[in-house]
């Protein structure tokens, strides 16, 4: 019995320790981590700020097309004003034939509304080309109190030629059509259409 005490103290012993041994050695690397953590350098962390934006859905290419052809001929595909502009969207006949190279009539162009929609479509496309510097310096900034945008941008070169629309950027020049309308408002009216050009 006394031999078996003696046995089992010895074991006890012998693995207490061990236990003691990785007590210390799980105490050291603890000591050693944590020292570590307290010299090391401050991380930096960036907190990027998310901002809400809202996108007006109704805004699209078809309806800034239904919007255009109201306001300037309420839609009528048949309208010759009386300085002699045609169709829904108000052409000069010399804009058709010298500008986007549609040879055409008058009565040839008034009697087609899908060659009265490609004039829009190409016109539209060749301002945006001519006036691409403009759009990516004014466009979502607010100039002589008016909010710029692509859209408002290719509507009021519409209404006026690219060249007025330079002018007011350039020299705060504002034209007026032969109705006294402004180009200001067109960038106004027209103002954050999604367009498909």
């Amino acid at each position: 019995m006394v031999l078996n005490k003696e046995i089992l103290n010895k074991y006890v012993s012998k693995h207490l320790l061990i236990i003691y041994g990785l007590f210390l050695i799980t105490g050291l690397v603890f000591f050693l981590r944590f020292n570590y953590l307290i010299k090391s350098e401050p991380e930096i962390v960036k907190i990027i700020e998310v901002k809400e934006v809202l996108v007006d859905t109704t805004k699209t290419h078809k309806m800034f097309l239904h919007k255009m052809g109201m306001l300037e001929s309420s839609g009528d595909y048949k309208k010759v004003n009386r300085y002699g502009y045609l169709g829904k969207y108000q052409f000069s006949l010399k804009t058709l034939n010298k500008h986007l190279k549609i040879e055409c009539s008058a009565q040839e162009f008034i009697d087609n509304e899908n060659l009265q929609e490609y004039a829009i479509y190409k016109y539209l496309k060749s301002n945006k080309g001519e006036l691409y510097k403009y759009i990516g310096k004014y466009q979502f900034t607010t100039y002589k109190g008016v909010y710029i945008t692509e859209s408002g941008i290719l509507a009021a070169a519409h209404l006026g030629g690219a060249g007025s629309v330079k002018k007011f950027f350039d020299k705060g020049e504002v034209f007026k059509d032969g109705n006294g309308t402004p180009i200001t408002k067109y960038l106004k009216q027209f103002s954050g259409y999604s367009l498909e050009l």
